[in-house]
C-alpha cells in the first residue's frame, strides 16, 4: 500500500495573518497543523501586511476562485512625502517632497480612485513579465513598463489623519487590487508622493479578520479536534452563489461530471449556482432548464 500524504479534510480556515511572513508560509503551517493532504489560499497578502488570509483545505480549494473574485476590505496608512521602489515601507526611498496636502485636498482626490479604474501594479509584484515574476526582475534592478489593469473600487474612505505626514484610509475593492498602487498614485495626484506604511485586510468575501485564528493559536491546537472545530464548511466559499437542491439521481449524475436534475427556485437560465444533496455540496456549474451543468465536482 502507498503511504498516505495527509488527511482528506475539506473546509476553510480564517487566519489572522501576522506581519513578516509570506502567505505561502501561512498555508504550509495550516496544512501541517491539520495534517491535510491539500491546501491553498484566496488572495495573497504581502509579507508586511496583516489580516484575513482565507485558507482552503481539500475539496474547498475548488471554491478558491469565488473568494478571489469577491469584494475585499483593506485598512491602510499612507505615509505622505516619500516614494519608495516597492511602494511600501519595506523598500528604498527614491524621492521625497516637503509638500503636505490638507484633509480637504485628500478628500477631493479620493473619488478619482473609485468605480472602474485602471491601475499599474507595483514594480515589486507577482505580475508576470515574459514568464518571470516582476519582483524577481525588480530585485535585479530592472525597470519594467507594467501594463495598467482594470480594478473595481467599491469605496475609498478617509478614516483619520494622525498627523500631517500620514493618512488612514479604507478601501473596498474587487479582484486584483494593489493597495500599494493606490498609495503611490494618490501621492502622485496630491503632488506630495506616498507609500503604504501599514496594511490590514479586515474582511474578504464572507471571511472576517475578527473570526481569524492567530498562527500561535493554530500551532497550539495543531493536530487536535479543537482545531478541526474551527474549520468552516466548504460551501462558505460559495456564499455569493445561489444554492440548488439536487435530486438523488441528479446528485449521482453530477458526481460523475454529468448534468444533473436540480430543484430550482429563482435561479435563471445561464446563472452560475451550486447544488447540494442531503446537506452536502455536490457541484458548481451553470443552471440550464432544470439541470445543473457542472464545472467543478466535490468529492466529499
Amino acid at each position: 500500500m502507498g503511504r498516505r500524504k495527509g488527511r482528506a479534510i475539506s473546509g476553510w480556515l480564517v487566519v489572522d495573518k501576522p506581519a513578516g511572513i509570506t502567505s505561502t508560509s501561512v498555508v504550509n503551517k495550516v496544512r501541517w497543523a491539520f495534517g491535510a493532504a491539500k491546501a491553498g489560499h484566496a488572495g495573497t497578502l504581502d509579507p508586511a501586511a496583516t489580516g484575513v488570509l482565507a485558507v482552503a483545505l481539500g475539496e474547498a480549494t475548488k471554491t478558491v476562485p469565488y473568494i478571489t473574485d469577491a469584494l475585499k476590505c483593506y485598512r491602510f496608512t499612507v505615509r505622505l512625502g516619500a516614494a519608495t521602489n516597492t511602494d511600501d515601507a519595506e523598500g528604498e526611498v527614491i524621492a521625497t517632497s516637503d509638500l503636505r496636502p490638507t484633509d480637504d485636498q485628500i478628500l477631493a482626490a479620493l473619488p478619482a480612485f473609485t468605480g472602474d479604474i485602471m491601475q499599474i501594479p507595483p514594480q515589486f509584484s507577482a505580475v508576470k513579465v515574459d514568464g518571470m515574476r516582476a519582483y524577481a526582475l525588480a530585485r535585479e534592478g530592472e525597470e519594467m513598463e507594467l501594463a495598467a489593469r482594470p480594478l473595481w473600487v467599491e469605496s475609498l474612505t478617509f478614516l483619520s489623519r494622525p498627523d500631517e505626514g500620514h493618512v488612514e484610509l479604507e478601501m473596498v475593492c474587487g479582484k486584483g487590487g494593489y493597495v500599494r498602487s493606490i498609495a503611490r498614485d494618490l501621492g502622485q495626484a496630491l503632488g506630495c508622493l506616498g507609500h503604504v506604511l501599514m496594511l490590514r485586510r479586515t474582511w474578504s468575501g464572507p471571511f472576517d479578520a475578527e473570526d481569524g485564528l492567530s498562527l500561535e493559536r493554530i500551532e497550539e491546537l495543531a493536530q487536535s479536534p479543537e482545531l478541526d472545530a474551527h474549520l468552516l464548511p466548504l460551501e462558505t466559499g460559495l456564499a455569493d452563489l445561489p444554492e440548488l437542491r439536487a435530486t438523488a439521481e441528479g446528485a449521482a449524475r453530477l458526481r460523475n461530471g454529468n448534468p444533473g436534475m436540480v430543484i430550482a427556485s429563482d435561479v435563471e437560465y445561464g446563472d452560475e449556482a451550486w447544488a447540494s444533496h442531503d446537506g452536502q455540496p455536490v457541484a458548481v456549474g451553470i443552471y440550464k432548464a432544470g439541470e445543473l451543468h457542472p464545472s467543478r465536482v466535490f468529492n466529499l
